[in-house]
């Protein structure tokens, strides 16, 4: 069962949202909240797989509450999905930077929410490429200057071939068939090079990806 919490100051829209994801067998909404602060204090309670979280609320808004979350070691297993009203939100590339796993309109398709709780319960990429390109050109102003290899090191050579690709919105599956490997072996390279960068998931490792010059935004 995936355990999910939705952080929204408009109970029309977390009513509208727990209805759609309790009509799925697999998910389960464990708490709500209206603020970032309750929003905070509901996923340390509960621990959930996923959190929707708004940006704008009262009482610390999304970005705040996503920083206090993903900085807690306690809370490493927690995914967090910002669903704005815009694509493009000022604040999506922040939120992305403290360690959200991706970001959803709210006007999105109902079997698009849902497959973005699953994708995000199993750590893997919200952002399609053209997203991704998109997501790279709002964060680079606040990025380091890319060609900052110093961030790959004690990555193999297979290895930061495979984070490149990860940074250009591959799947394991594209990046087997771009390198001849197995969707397994590539998916085993992606789960290594986590580790090793200690990041939460690939949205993160899109991020290395950039600032280590091994994409760029025009990518």
């Amino acid at each position: 069962m995936i355990r999910v919490v939705i952080a929204d100051d408009q109970q029309l829209i977390r009513a509208g949202f727990r209805a759609l994801l309790e009509s799925e067998p697999d998910l389960e909404v464990v708490a709500e909240a209206a603020t970032g602060a309750e929003a905070v204090e509901q996923v340390t309670r509960h621990r959930p797989d996923v959190v929707l979280m708004d940006i704008r609320m009262p009482g610390g808004d999304g970005l705040w509450a996503t920083e206090r979350i993903t900085e807690n070691p306690d809370l490493t297993d927690t995914h967090i999905v910002i669903v704005t009203t815009f694509e493009l939100d000022e604040y999506v590339a922040q939120a992305i930077r403290a360690g959200a796993s991706g970001f959803l309109v709210k006007d999105t398709e109902p079997t698009e929410l849902i497959r973005a709780v699953r994708v995000a319960a199993a750590g893997d990429a919200l952002l399609s490429p053209g997203i991704t390109r998109r997501l790279l050109e709002r964060l680079a102003p606040g990025l380091q200057d890319p060609h900052d290899e110093t961030l790959l090191t004690g990555l193999t050579g297979r290895e930061r071939e495979v984070l490149g690709l990860v940074g250009r919105g591959l799947t394991n599956t594209e990046i087997g068939l771009r390198l001849f490997l197995s969707p397994l072996t590539a998916k085993t390279h992606v789960s290594r090079i986590m580790s090793k960068l200690q990041a939460r998931d690939r949205v993160q490792l899109v991020i290395v990806a950039y600032e280590a010059g091994l994409v760029g935004s025009g990518s």
